[in-house]
């Protein structure tokens, strides 16, 4: 709660309240953010406690349009910069996965997650839990059609790296120069051939030969941490 009030206060719609149970600091936040607030009733806390959350006193209603940033308003503003780093997710169906690239492209210095509106796994609570607050932190981008923000990123400089087995280029000895664009496919079919030719390289993760691959969250954390030791 304290993340969406510090970072994306226009995201929340209203916060339900248990005035036994919240800390004065966190009711001065929600009244300084400007947010709407109702009392926290029994029945809710019931509710919400038989989907397995605990509340712990308080519980925010999202707008999810409010939390995602539109693309066209993304790449006005976007400077391409040898530090700036995006992560495009094509076709991540597991909400667990979505919500852990979205915390570990956070703590590895991403500038953004873009996300297509179709044949993605939405932003929902689920995810946001996973994230760990930084859904919060970290702009999320709504994208159209994958291809054609691949050529946009292109043009405005990024070099785009596609993550998979096969991949021709081993992430060990690459060197990450300038802007990057790291795309992650989908859990069962990876990404598809037509976004693999667009982009620059397509990366491979050195493995043992008794493990086949990794999960898409893992090797997301691979290539970003191998991103960032570079840039470091």
């Amino acid at each position: 709660m304290r993340d969406a009030l510090l970072y994306a206060p226009r995201a929340l719609t209203k916060v339900y309240l248990d005035v036994k149970m919240v800390d004065t600091k966190l009711r001065r936040q929600v009244e300084e953010a400007g947010v709407p607030t109702a009392k926290l009733s029994d029945g809710m806390a019931r509710s919400d406690m038989r989907s397995g959350t605990a509340h712990q006193g308080v519980i925010g209603s999202i707008s999810i349009p409010q939390l995602m940033l539109p693309y066209h308003k993304f790449l006005e503003g976007l400077e391409a910069t040898p530090g700036t780093m995006l992560v495009l997710l094509n076709g991540v169906q597991d909400p667990h996965n979505v919500g852990a690239i979205i915390r570990t492209a956070a703590g590895f210095g991403a500038t953004a997650v873009l996300m297509p509106e179709k044949g993605q796994a939405p932003v929902t609570g689920a995810v946001i839990k996973v994230s760990a607050g930084m859904a919060f932190r970290l702009p999320l981008v709504t994208i159209g059609n994958v291809k054609q923000t691949v050529l946009d990123l292109k043009k405005k400089g990024f070099k785009v790296y596609s993550l998979a087995g096969e991949g021709a280029q081993n992430i060990v000895t690459e060197a990450f120069g300038g802007p990057a664009v790291f795309i992650l496919g989908n859990e069962g079919s990876g990404i598809p051939e037509d976004i693999r030719k667009i982009s620059d390289t397509v990366l491979s993760i050195p493995m043992d030969p008794k493990c086949e691959s990794l999960n898409v969250a893992a090797a997301a954390a691979v290539a970003l941490h191998a991103w960032s030791s570079k840039r470091a």
